[in-house]
Order: structure tokens, then C-alpha cells, then sequence
């Protein structure tokens, strides 16, 4: 499946999905945190689209496919 574009809002309220909770936020990125193990944290720029190669390695880092986290969206 494609690449969906998102904004980091629209990723991080998909990863909320799977146990991803708001832990903090530095600067632009929010830090997400997995409250289920593996204890993952998740660094999502809040940029209106994530870059491509960005958004593939939250989505790896989560343990997720491309479509996997297309239908959580």
C-alpha cells in the first residue's frame, strides 16, 4: 500500500489507537509513550505533513505495517 500523507496530529491520534499516550512535547515534537510492552516512546514531529521517510520509521518503530496504521487512521 501507499504512503498516506498525514500531519503529526493525525499520526500520533492513530498511534493513540494502539497505546500510544502524550507524554511530553520539546519544541515541535511530541514525545509519545507506549503504555503496554514493550515501553516504546515515539518522537512525532507536530508539522502539518510528515516527510515520507519520517512517517515510515515512526510506523516501523511502533511495530506497525503501511497498513496497519492506514486503518488505524
Amino acid at each position: 500500500m501507499k504512503l498516506p500523507v498525514v500531519s503529526g496530529a493525525e499520526a500520533a491520534k492513530a498511534f493513540r489507537k494502539i497505546g500510544y499516550d502524550f507524554d511530553e512535547q520539546h519544541g515541535s515534537h511530541m514525545i509519545l509513550r507506549c503504555t503496554t510492552p514493550p515501553h516504546r516512546r515515539l518522537s512525532v514531529p507536530d508539522h502539518k505533513e510528515l516527510a515520507k521517510g519520517t512517517l515510515r520509521a515512526l510506523i516501523r518503530e511502533a511495530g506497525l505495517t503501511v497498513d496497519e496504521f492506514a486503518r488505524l487512521l
